[in-house]
């Protein structure tokens, strides 16, 4: 191991994995220097995650962001692209990876611009060997939390399409509040068919209850979220 990353005296203690975080994780490591970036996946490797290693920005940004929870470990000072301006292409294409910066200057103002555009951490070298792991993992959880969320709304939006026209109607009013006579009011139904346009829809999005179908509908994004709809 180089000398920027420091190891404890004995180099016995045991690293910490998450069990939680899927075995496909994924963590990209940019760094132009192969001696530092062989050290930095040999690392990383030692706690039994995947690295994918690129000697430049504009190599990663070229290829494809696994499918898969991810991170990447960016060395600040790259050539023809700098770590910040990573930062910032993936932020303008809309792709979500957690970013972990290392750095060999102690650049306060460009930790913070980091940190402000997302960045999970900042570390200077020297550094410890688990606080950059630390740091991965955090990285790791951040974006699987995002994944299993995103995975959830997809889902709820195809529960969502599942319904017919009027039974979106009728739990759009339902999550605002209405009552069954209320609602069948409103559309000029029966309060008995409003009924069973809500055991429907119920059915259809999985919904235990009438909190749970409300913690549903709000999961969608605001512009879009059924509640919203003009009635």
């Amino acid at each position: 191991m180089l000398g920027w990353i420091r190891l404890k005296p004995d180099d016995s203690y045991r690293l910490r994995v998450d069990e939680n975080l899927t075995t496909e994780a994924v963590v990209i490591v940019i760094e132009d220097d192969a001696s530092i970036g062989a050290a930095v996946k040999e690392l990383i490797e030692s706690v039994g995650l995947r690295v994918r290693l690129y000697g430049s920005g504009s190599a990663f940004l070229d290829a494809p962001i696994p499918d898969a929870a991810s991170c990447l470990v960016l060395d600040v000072r790259l050539p023809e692209m700098s770590g910040i301006k990573v930062q910032e292409e993936l932020s303008r294409a809309g792709r979500h990876v957690p970013i972990v910066f290392i750095s060999g200057y102690a650049d306060v103002v460009m930790a913070v611009r980091a940190m402000k555009a997302g960045a999970v951490d900042f570390l200077t070298k020297p550094f410890q060997s688990q606080d950059l792991l630390d740091a991965v993992f955090a990285a790791l959880q951040r974006d699987s939390a995002r994944r299993k969320m995103q995975q959830w709304q997809s889902t709820l939006r195809e529960h969502y399409e599942s319904l017919s026209a009027r039974e979106q109607q009728v739990i759009a009013k339902v999550v605002a509040g209405k009552l069954n006579k209320q609602i069948a009011a409103d559309l000029r139904l029966s309060e008995v068919t409003v009924k069973v346009h809500r055991a429907n829809a119920m059915r259809k999005m999985r919904a235990t209850s009438l909190a749970d179908l409300v913690k549903m509908l709000e999961h969608f994004d605001s512009g879009t979220a059924p509640g919203r709809q003009t009635q």
